[in-house]
């Protein structure tokens, strides 16, 4: 079997048998296929585009090119959430300790912001002392004693993504939905889990801007869960503006712990109760997604969920104390706001403009090398559809370096536009897809 003959034939359209795809990602692995014929099979596959059954084998394969993690001895089912990316879009810090916390375990393997969108590992770095590059065994230990563990991408998870991923970061094939597909699940399939809540951004600050986009990737990833043997479903959510009011990794591990404590912006909340339900309903924890939202509410209410979050911050090393003083997180020197210049309603917003602000701050990568700024971050003071009144606070930008800030009130003076009458009320939920 030789490389280039596999990529001649993806290049004519045709299907690539499960060895061929086994090949090639063995190839990829153990470095010896060479990166410009994985490059060449990368273009051909964003270009020609590959069958569900190629899907599949091209998952399976990258699954099982490194270890994929058994935790069937520990009682109860296993469960996790992925999203596809958005500005603000914290849900797992908050859904992770309320599903924990009702008794299904939750161990979940994140990434780091990369773009406009924030990354999970970094707000939790955000916590003095948290640990997010736990070993393995480290990991298991701690979601045994809490029921939720949360690290990044180990070397022993799916090296083959990481060896593709970065080939296509720099070869303009990140958009295939295959790759996508592959990429995604087997990182998420490699934890171990039974279940998998799937929210999928679309919107003017996600990464698929059309629904039809976000819907098709949504497709994919639920079908090929499912033919693994998974419960998967997937929510179309909206990106349109940023989910909560606060932007930026010390800022947004604040607005989680308001929603644990029973308060936090409405759409934060009943996002994260939405797909808290999804996960319990899949790990056969409720019978219906109804009794899900009130156990994922109950959680709340109770204080269970902020006492979960509390634990897992403290058996990775971090500063439990930040759950009741949030001024022991990272905290910006100084302060500018964006006001408006006439009244009106709030009409639009660029959602994906306000994430690169945050990232012009210090607030994210455009880089993988780039260091980050865990205190700046931007709080949005209205939302679509508010009435807004001249000199009314659009947003507030918490900043520290007096030469990044210019910009940044350049970028988001144009921003957030006012017309003279409100919008419609965005949903917040497009539609929901489960297995066929």
């Amino acid at each position: 079997m030789r490389a280039v003959d596999i990529i001649r034939k993806k290049r004519d359209s045709l299907e690539l048998s499960r060895e061929e795809i086994e090949f090639l990602i063995r190839g990829a692995t153990r470095d010896t296929i060479p990166d410009y014929q994985l490059a060449a099979f990368l273009m051909a596959t964003l270009l020609r585009g590959m069958t569900p059954a190629e899907v599949t084998a091209l998952t399976e394969a990258m699954l099982h090119s490194g270890e994929v993690l058994d935790f069937s001895d520990l009682p109860g089912k296993k469960a996790d959430k992925h999203s596809t990316g958005g500005v603000g879009d914290k849900t797992s810090l908050i859904l992770a300790p309320i599903v924990a916390a009702a008794g299904v375990k939750v161990p979940m393997i994140s990434g780091r912001g990369l773009g406009h969108s924030g990354g999970t590992l970094d707000k939790l770095e955000s916590i003095p002392g948290f640990n997010v590059n736990l070993s393995l065994k480290e990991f298991r230990d701690v979601l045994e004693k809490c029921g939720c563990a949360l690290i990044g991408q180990t070397p022993e998870i799916a090296p083959a993504d990481k060896k593709l991923y970065a080939l296509r970061d720099v070869t303009a094939t990140v958009e295939s939905p295959a790759l996508i597909c592959g990429s995604i699940m087997s990182k998420k399939l490699a934890e171990g889990i039974d279940a998998l809540v799937l929210d999928v951004k679309t919107g003017n600050g996600a990464f698929m801007k059309k629904q039809s986009d976000a819907e098709h990737l949504a497709r994919l990833l639920v079908d090929t869960g499912t033919r693994m043997g998974k419960k998967v479903v997937a929510l179309i959510t909206n990106m349109d503006q940023p989910l909560g009011r606060k932007v930026g990794n010390a800022l947004e591990i604040e607005e989680c712990v308001e929603v644990l404590r029973g308060s936090g912006p409405a759409d934060l909340r009943d996002l994260s109760i939405e797909l808290s339900a999804w996960m319990l309903l899949l790990a056969e924890r409720v019978p219906a997604v109804a009794e899900g939202r009130a156990l994922a509410a109950e959680m709340i209410s109770s204080g269970r969920g902020l006492e979960k979050f509390r634990e897992i911050i403290r058996l990775q090393g971090g500063d439990p104390r930040v759950i009741d003083d949030p001024s022991r997180l990272p905290q910006a020197r100084r302060e500018a706001r964006i006001k408006a210049q006439s009244p009106g309603f709030l009409a639009r917003v660029d959602c994906e403009q306000v994430g690169v602000a945050s990232i012009l701050l210090g607030g994210g990568r455009e880089k993988k090398e780039d260091s980050i700024d865990p205190a700046v971050g931007l709080i949005v003071e209205k939302r679509l559809g508010d009435p807004v009144h001249s000199g009314d606070t659009l947003v507030t930008i918490r900043y520290n370096q007096d030469q990044l800030l210019p910009p940044v009130v350049s970028l988001l003076d144009r921003s957030f536009h006012i017309a003279p009458s409100a919008p419609p009320t965005p949903l917040l939920i497009h539609k929901i897809l489960a297995a066929k």
